[in-house]
């Protein structure tokens, strides 16, 4: 069972005299001309719909709201007041409101915030809420979870428009104390024994480490689990073992008492797209995103 329909233009009326508290005032305050029968009549019309009375009168020239009034009023007043703002906000191009990001912990930490604080500089009214996303879900856009997405995508689907904004590098990472630390270069498999770091199994991550471990002939005998880039450094350096890891830094990342060398013969390479869906309505936040995002 459906209820009655209002009309946007009734409505209004009904606004500016409960604003106002008058039919006479609601007239002239209105933003565009109009007569007091006239701002009447909308009421009159929008109480016939409703089947209510929305005012009663405490003065020769003065009403306010029945207990249904000042319910519909508390509903309405938030949209009407906030209009002229939005209208002079889309009109000038300054745009306001949350900008939904996603991203893993590696961009989170050394992408994100240099990125964030050009945007909001740029763009003061813009509010970024970012979150964290532990394994690639491209399904967040297409529920509107997300505006942006940040990540490596092994493939990009047809539904998904993507740019460029990083570049992740693939280093081998290893305790400063290890028998190799002196070494301007290394190859994977001389670390054949040691206990290798890997991501958490059945992710991407965990998977391109094992196809780079199975490219250089070597299989670990022994591993430990981390579910981070940042995890995974933190046993390296407590010296646990090697890993490879990816890295925004091209001179591969850093920490007290670990050893990073970059993976060659092939050289590793990922590139990092912002993404977002073709089908996006217009959002002036995700242009201005795209507009202040880094460059390769």
């Amino acid at each position: 069972m459906t209820g009655p329909m209002i009309q946007l233009h009734r409505l209004e009326g009904f606004y500016w005299v409960a604003r106002t508290g008058g039919y006479a005032r609601a007239a002239r305050a209105f933003p565009y001309p109009i007569t007091q029968p006239a701002v009447h009549q909308q009421v009159k019309k929008l109480e016939a719909e409703l089947g209510l009375e929305l005012f009663e009168r405490v003065g020769k020239d003065r009403v306010q709201p029945t207990p249904a009034g000042a319910r519909l009023f508390e509903f309405a007043a938030p949209f009407f007041e906030g209009l002229p703002p939005l209208l002079r906000s889309l009109s000038s191009g300054e745009y306001g409101g949350v900008l939904h990001v996603h991203a893993s912990t590696l961009l989170l930490r050394h992408l994100l915030p240099s990125w964030v604080k050009r945007l909001q500089r740029r763009f003061p009214g813009i509010r970024v809420e970012l979150r964290e996303q532990l394994e690639l879900d491209l399904s967040i856009l297409r529920r509107g979870k997300a505006d942006l997405l940040v990540d490596y995508l092994p493939e990009v689907p047809d539904d998904v428009a993507v740019m460029q904004v990083a570049t992740l590098s693939g280093f081998v990472v290893y305790p400063a104390s290890h028998r190799l630390s002196k070494r301007k270069r290394v190859a994977i498999k001389e670390f054949a024994g040691d206990t290798f770091i890997s991501y958490t199994p059945g992710t991407l991550a965990h998977d391109l480490q094992h196809k780079g471990l199975a490219m250089h002939g070597l299989e670990p005998e022994k591993s430990v689990t981390a579910g981070s880039v940042e995890t995974i450094l933190g046993f390296v350096e407590a010296g646990l073992g090697f890993s490879l890891v990816p890295s925004l830094d091209a001179a591969g990342p850093k920490g007290q008492g670990i050893e990073a060398r970059p993976i060659t013969s092939p050289k590793v390479a990922f590139p990092v797209y912002a993404a977002w869906r073709k089908d996006t309505p217009q959002n002036p936040l995700l242009d201005a995103a795209l507009e202040t995002a880094p460059r390769p």
